[in-house]
Order: structure tokens, then C-alpha cells, then sequence
């Protein structure tokens, strides 16, 4: 434990970075970043016409059980790129970890706990990882055409008044909460909707039968086309056995049948237009705002056989929370690893699409407790690790005490 003189100084230290709201900023004002900066930004930046913020932004509710971690102490660091243990330092006594690996063991068929209660604890090992990442919430607009029967009435076209823009359009009320992985919704383009000849079959709304007049062009048909009996083949009279003919019930003894798809017409209703000749069509926006994360993790060799989606997943101790228009990297006084860190993760910024735009973009870097465990009994070891500040135990190959042999489904536990 920290005395409370040391202690006191690393909160000093702490202040100079705990609540960093604005990107680039040297002096932290102690607040986050609000609703009419973020708006303003993407105004003056020629991104957005000012309707388009004039709905409220704001960050979902973070959920009940998943409390936010923030650290008070010192962060560890120092210009060499080395890295200090006391950054979330996990203090576990062989009592808690045993506990722990047991629980883990427990979850898992044909695994046996007598490594976990009784093998000796050989080394335990802080090997803290640093993840830091930047989601850059985009909004992505483009135009579809629509088209549908003209059943008649009024339609809204130019002359309501010319066009709008697509990104003229105000869509306060779809607006999503920032950083939510994925939203798309559609909304009609306002004075956008024509008219049009049906192309298909040239405005008629009828079309020569794909049956009886087959290949021929649209207006160019022929009446009456009739196809031979297939009961008395053309005959219209049906033999017997007994040599005797009857009048064939199939054409009524005529030899012939109409086309059984126009009735011999010769014309079909056209499918395009439900034989109206003409189309409706119209302009529609489909909007798409989607969170783009650009993960970044630094870890020393301790832990570098644990996945970097298992530090991803992890709880851990936020050293910095920027959210601005467009993230700069952070500032670390006394810490020229971590921006050097934090230049790198911003650095990777993920491509923002040429038809979207950016909202608003949130860099974290945080600070993942690890424990590497080693376990060793004669001649034989084996490690694990306890990740995160809900502890959560990592053990990716090696485990003593199976009896399975890879014949039963414990090994899907061992899957990311």
C-alpha cells in the first residue's frame, strides 16, 4: 500500500491530466467537451449545414453493473518507455489466487482443481498492458432512386419548390446518440418526385405475350393465336378402344386451345408498371451513422502471448478520456511513453469514407492490470494470467490436470 504522503503527491501529479475534456489541451479546464463545440466545430469546418446538429448529442448512459474505473494515483511511465507496476497494481495473495484458478478450473468439463489447490506458487509477475483507442462517429449520406407505379393523385415534384440538397436535410429526429455502432434510416428527398413513361412496355401498359408472341417489340401483336389440342391432338375427337369416338372435353372438339397466358389477346399486362404506363420516381436519402475504432495495444513480453482482444474486452483504468470534433493526441507531463502512445493510436486513425462526414471523435488510453501466475510442481509448470480489474483468468494452452483428450466440449471454453 502507498503511504499517504506518496499518495498525496501522485494525486497532484494525477490533476495535471485526470479530466482532460479538450483534445490538444496543455491546461485542463476540468470539463468535457460539450454539445455546441462539437456542433460549432463541424459547422465552421464546411462539413454540415447548421440544421444538421440542431438535434441534442450526447453519449449513452453507461449501463448499471458497468461502473467507470478512474484511477487517482500516479500512472506509471517515464521517458525511457518503462513502464511502473503501481499502475493498477493487482495486490493478490496465493489465498485469492488459488481462489480464483479454482473458480476458473470449475467452469471447465473434465478439468481437474488439484493443480489449482495444491501445486506451488512459483512466481507472480505484474506485466501491466496500455490500450488505447480512437472512435471517430461518422455520419455517411448517399441517394437511391425509387420507383413505383403512378396510381394517380398529387405529387410532390419541383413544382412544391426546387430540391433540397442531400445534405440539406434535417434529420433531428433520427439523430443517434454518439458513438453507437451502427444506425441507417431513409427519409424522402422533399421535391424530388417525377413522372415517367414506363420504359418497358413504352407507356402502353401492355405488353405482347411472352407465350404466343413471343420476341415480339411492344405495339406489334397478333390476335387469336391458338396452340394444338394435347388430348385429342387436334383431332377434337377422342378414339377408344373399342373404335368408337367421342367429342374431346378439353377443346370442346375444336382441335385447338387459346394461350394460356393471355387467352389468346395476344397482350399482357405489363409487370413493371401493373399496367398503369407510367412510374412515380423519387429521390430517397439512406443515412448511415456508424462508430469507426482504430485499438491499439502495448504490452510487454510478459503478457505477449494473451490475444489483444482479451485486453480489449478487459476492464481497466482510464488515464485519459478526450472527446472533441477531431482528437489531437494527449498530453502526459511526465510521461513521454505515453504520448508517444497516444501519437501512435491517433496516428491509425481509421479512413472516413468520401461520401460521410465526421461528428465527433473520443480517444481513450487506459491501463489493463495483468498478473502473470506460474504454478510448478517437480518438474513441471504451467501460467496463467488475471486480467483486468474484474480479474478475469486467461489460460490459453497448457493445463495439468485434463482428462478429455480433446474428445469433449470443454475445449470450446478456450475460444475467444
Amino acid at each position: 500500500m502507498l503511504s499517504a504522503d506518496f499518495e498525496e503527491k501522485e494525486k497532484e501529479t494525477w490533476s495535471s491530466y485526470q479530466y482532460m475534456g479538450r483534445s490538444g489541451s496543455v491546461i485542463p479546464t476540468g470539463t468535457e467537451v460539450s454539445v455546441e463545440e462539437i456542433r460549432s466545430a463541424s459547422v465552421f469546418s464546411g462539413h454540415y449545414p447548421p440544421s444538421i446538429h440542431a438535434a441534442l448529442i450526447s453519449s449513452p448512459e453507461p449501463e448499471p453493473n458497468d461502473q467507470v474505473v478512474v484511477y487517482q494515483g500516479g500512472y506509471g511511465g517515464d521517458t525511457s518507455g518503462n513502464t511502473s507496476n503501481e499502475v493498477g497494481r493487482q495486490v493478490l495473495d496465493d489465498v485469492e489466487i488459488r481462489e480464483l484458478l479454482i473458480d476458473y478450473v470449475g467452469h471447465r468439463c473434465c478439468w481437474g482443481s488439484r493443480p489449482a489447490r495444491t501445486w506451488k506458487i512459483r512466481a507472480v509477475e505484474d506485466c501491466n498492458v496500455y490500450v488505447g483507442t480512437l472512435d471517430t462517429f461518422i455520419e455517411e449520406r448517399e441517394t437511391n432512386t425509387e420507383t413505383e407505379p403512378y396510381l394517380g393523385g398529387k405529387i410532390d415534384g419541383k413544382d412544391n419548390g426546387p430540391e433540397l440538397g442531400l445534405w440539406e436535410l434535417d434529420l433531428r429526429s433520427e439523430f443517434p446518440l454518439l458513438f453507437i455502432p451502427h444506425k441507417e434510416t431513409r427519409a424522402n428527398i422533399p421535391h424530388s418526385e417525377a413522372i415517367e413513361k414506363c420504359s418497358g412496355c413504352e407507356g402502353r401498359g401492355e405488353l405482347p405475350c411472352r407465350t404466343c408472341n413471343a420476341g415480339q417489340a411492344p405495339g406489334y401483336y397478333k390476335e387469336n393465336q391458338t396452340t394444338e389440342c394435347t388430348v385429342c391432338f387436334g383431332r377434337g375427337l377422342v378414339a377408344h378402344r373399342d373404335g368408337s369416338d367421342t367429342i374431346c372435353r378439353k377443346c370442346n372438339g375444336k382441335g385447338k386451345l387459346p394461350c394460356a397466358t393471355c387467352g389468346s389477346r395476344g397482350l399482357m399486362k405489363c409487370e413493371t408498371c401493373e399496367g398503369r404506363g407510367s412510374h412515380l420516381t423519387r429521390n430517397v436519402a439512406v443515412v448511415r451513422w456508424k462508430t469507426l475504432s482504430t485499438r491499439k495495444v502495448s504490452v510487454t513480453s510478459g503478457a505477449a502471448s494473451v490475444p489483444d482482444e482479451v485486453f480489449h474486452r478487459a476492464k481497466g483504468i482510464q488515464l485519459c478520456n478526450i472527446q472533441a470534433y477531431q482528437c489531437t493526441p494527449a498530453f502526459f507531463a511526465d510521461s513521454y511513453f505515453l504520448n508517444k502512445f497516444s501519437s501512435e493510436v491517433i496516428a491509425d486513425r481509421s479512413p472516413v469514407p468520401p461520401a460521410a462526414r465526421v461528428i465527433c471523435e473520443r480517444h481513450v488510453i487506459s491501463v489493463v492490470p495483468v498478473t502473470r501466475v506460474t504454478m510448478a510442481h517437480r518438474n513441471r509448470s504451467f501460467s496463467f494470467y488475471i486480467i483486468g480489474i474484474s480479474r478475469e483468468v486467461y489460460l490459453k494452452d497448457y493445463y495439468p490436470s485434463r482428462f478429455c483428450w480433446g474428445l469433449c466440449p470443454c475445449l470450446d471454453w478456450l475460444k475467444l
